[in-house]
């Protein structure tokens, strides 16, 4: 099952982020062909607020776990993470 994990950063946390940010991509980078796609969030001004990252997981427990080893989620830099169910339908290259 494919869950998409909403993470809203903390305020005035854009360094925390930019310190970070190598960790989190080969963070994503490892988990293969689990990650579906992953991208930041931006405020209007183009500045990075927050990530969605869409992965494969077996249970929302297990889509909770990788969440938590997220090298962002270590640093302290989401006020949030929301994990939802996601369906794929349109555009799904897989399907």
């Amino acid at each position: 099952m494919l869950y998409a994990l909403i993470c809203t950063d903390k305020p005035h946390s854009l360094q925390v982020r930019l310190d970070n940010r190598p960790a989190h991509i080969e963070f994503l980078k490892d988990l293969g062909d689990g990650l579906k796609a992953a991208g930041p969030f931006l405020d209007d001004d183009g500045n990075m607020t927050g990530s969605l990252v869409i992965i494969e997981a077996s249970n929302r427990d297990e889509a909770l776990a990788i969440s938590q080893e997220d090298p962002y989620a270590k640093a302290g830099l989401f006020e949030s993470v929301e994990i939802r169910p996601w369906n794929w339908a349109v555009k799904n290259p897989e399907a």
